[in-house]
């Protein structure tokens, strides 16, 4: 069907209900009435919610675009351009949020305001005001659609996901730290125009029910947020992770889960998930109290060997014993002060230096080789230790892919040594620090992450059943 205009006039003709699409929002098809009475067009939303800065504030909100099917949500965001108290036609005023759209009927295309507020009992989803009526529109009352016709099955499409615009979102990250991490991660994301807040763990704490469970924080309770990005501190694991299990339950896109950042966390258990999806690493041994020290070293090898703490980070806790007596005299010492403890064997080859592999989504993005100061076997940077770039082996980038997939981390800094007998994982780290990788490679790697984030936080399209159109 063709554009309808009037040959004399060259007049748009529309009827009392067209076919219209909103494509700054993410809704390609929508049936809106015509209504020369009303000054304002208006669109059904629900869950409208105001975030961003007091200069430049937005809202958010969600459409159920097609009437018979309730359960069809598209999250939509704007900038909001006025408030402004609307008369209904039974004489009640209700204060609703302006924002601004572009309008496609046919192959025309125009900017319109829109008045955002609950028309769930009505049969159109929108209503299309004077205001939005352009000069050269003339209004058929006893007709309908006389433009061309859209469709809600385009709401299944599979190019419903990449066609839908890049909305602005709300995001939290989780951090007690003012650091470089940090500080990109919100720098990055108001770049794109989300708004990221900043939210101390501790400070969190947590409404546990059925029905509503609820996350707050300093008195009030805390807004949806479209993701969390954990950066939570070795220190508070604990409560950190029991505050993103809240987040899930509630349903938030949480780039790593309570469950992969619990299993990093504990070395032990760590070591043995990497060994249940037969990832490469040092050989480890682990005894709470063994009556033989030798039986345990006897397990990992010859001196040199490496004896770790289970909580220690950032290469505190980790000692090379180059010899069996300096081993056995580390491993009495570590066990009198009632200390859990990993003894693993040295990797000789690897020469004080490692590989980070930072994955972000499902594929290595970055690399970088770090060695340890002069004379320290630690390769940590920050512990003096300095990096490169580094190209990487299939074989190496397969063994980061492994690992991270084996923790469920969407986000992770993959730690290998290079050996004669293939790359091996020393630790797999979910709250990886950006400003090492992000200086050796000149990668920007916040904006990796954000690109993953605004794939995953897109509306998916429905395919299971037919819509109605």
């Amino acid at each position: 069907m063709t554009e309808e205009t009037d040959p004399a006039t060259d007049l748009m003709r529309f009827g009392w209900e067209e076919w219209v699409a909103l494509p700054d929002l993410g809704l390609p098809a929508l049936k809106a009435k015509v209504d020369t009475g009303a000054r304002t067009s208006a669109l059904h939303a629900s869950e409208i919610e105001t975030f961003g800065s007091a200069t430049k504030p937005k809202v958010r909100f969600m459409v159920h675009p097609v009437p018979e099917r309730p359960e069809l949500s598209i999250p939509c965001s704007a900038e909001i351009v006025d408030r402004r108290v609307v008369t209904s036609s039974n004489g009640e005023g209700e204060s609703r949020y302006v924002i601004g759209s572009q309008i496609t009927v046919g192959e025309e295309s125009w900017p319109i305001e829109i008045t955002l507020t609950n028309r769930g009992g009505m049969a159109s989803r929108m209503l299309l005001g004077r205001e939005a009526l352009k000069d050269h529109i003339a209004i058929v009352a006893t007709d309908r659609f006389l433009q061309p016709q859209l469709s809600y099955e385009v709401y299944a499409s599979s190019r419903m996901r990449t066609a839908a615009p890049k909305r602005a979102l709300r995001i939290a990250v989780l951090s007690r730290e003012n650091n470089y991490s940090t500080r990109k991660l919100v720098e990055e994301g108001e770049s794109r125009g989300h708004t990221v807040e900043v939210i101390d763990t501790t400070r969190c704490y947590m409404a546990i029910n059925a029905m509503a469970p609820e996350v707050h924080y300093d008195g009030k309770r805390l807004p949806r947020y479209d993701a969390v990005i954990p950066r939570v501190g070795a220190s508070v694991t604990a409560y950190g992770t029991a505050v993103i299990r809240q987040f899930e339950t509630i349903g938030t896109f949480c780039v790593n889960g309570s469950e992969g950042i619990t299993a990093s966390r504990d070395k032990l258990y760590a070591h043995q998930l990497m060994a249940r999806h037969k990832i490469g690493m040092p050989n480890t041994a682990f005894a709470a109290s063994p009556k033989d020290t030798d039986s345990l070293m006897r397990l990992v090898g010859t001196a040199p060997l490496i004896v770790k703490l289970l909580e220690s980070t950032q290469g505190k806790g980790v000692v090379l014993a180059e010899t069996k007596k300096a081993a056995q005299s580390v491993i009495d010492a570590f066990r009198g002060l009632r200390a859990n403890f990993l003894v693993q064997d040295f990797v000789k080859e690897a020469a004080g230096e490692d590989i980070r592999c930072l994955v972000v989504g499902g594929k290595v993005i970055a690399s970088m080789k770090r060695t340890g100061a002069e004379g320290d076997f630690r390769s940590n940077l920050h512990r003096g230790g300095s990096a490169q770039v580094v190209r990487i082996s299939k074989e190496e980038r397969d063994t980061a892919l492994r690992a991270a997939r084996a923790f469920r981390l969407n986000l992770a800094g993959v730690d290998l040594l290079r050996s004669e007998a293939g790359p091996k994982v020393l630790e797999v780290n979910s709250s990886p620090g950006l400003e090492g990788i992000e200086t050796a490679t000149g990668k920007n790697i916040a904006g990796r992450l954000y690109d993953h984030i605004e794939e995953r936080v897109r509306p998916a399209p429905v395919r299971k059943r037919k819509l109605l159109g």
